[in-house]
């Protein structure tokens, strides 16, 4: 692809990924949670892997049989809504003992936190919608294709990975604020009804 081109893609999905979603707000929570070493090196490979699973099948044309059938684009569509439903409720009856200073044993709530964000990025079929209208209008027909699916891909990553930084940055630096107080648990209140929220925008969502 021409570096024009690239370059137009790479502002896009720029603002696309910053832009606060489930993705972004899970990051930012276990952030506070349980600080940024630990939702590094397990919360983010988790969303990161999701998100290149549903890009990855979004690519490779099983995205398009999901939009062509309706019952089964529902069915994921309600599957996802209903876990970021779940994860909101339990986020919103988190205790302020729940919140980790960052420098605990990373050994079982690694694997789960790594399963949250597998799930969290598999938990919206718009992502599917997003690979199978955005992306195709970065590639030249004309051009070996899977050169540039995998710039593409790793050039989103990368991208995503940056952002999921700044917002878990962001938020093991608030985590000392929030300690104060009653901040915390109003601060998972806020978190949960976001989740809910995006839950029940993605079950009334239409394509």
């Amino acid at each position: 692809m021409s570096l024009q081109l690239w370059l137009a893609y790479l502002a896009a999905v720029f603002v696309i990924s910053g832009t606060p979603g489930p993705n972004m707000l899970l990051a930012m929570t276990h952030g506070i949670q349980h600080g940024l070493a630990p939702t590094a090196r397990s919360t983010m490979p988790g969303l990161l892997g999701g998100l290149a699973v549903i890009l990855g099948v979004s690519l490779g044309g099983l995205g398009a049989v999901l939009l062509t059938s309706s019952h089964l684009f529902e069915l994921v569509k309600y599957a996802g809504a209903a876990y970021l439903i779940y994860l909101g409720v339990k986020t919103w009856r988190s205790t302020d003992s729940q919140l980790d200073t960052g420098h605990a044993p990373d050994a079982a709530g690694g694997w789960a936190r790594f399963r949250i964000g597998v799930m969290v990025a598999l938990s919206n079929p718009k992502a599917i919608l997003f690979g199978v209208a955005f992306f195709p209008q970065f590639l030249d027909p004309g051009q070996a294709l899977a050169p540039q699916a995998t710039i593409l891909l790793l050039s989103f990553i990368a991208i995503e990975t940056g952002w999921m930084f700044v917002y878990a940055g962001g938020g093991a630096r608030l985590a000392i604020w929030l300690r104060q107080g009653r901040r915390l648990r109003w601060f998972n209140r806020t978190a949960g009804a976001a989740f809910v929220g995006a839950g029940v925008a993605l079950g009334a969502f239409r394509r």
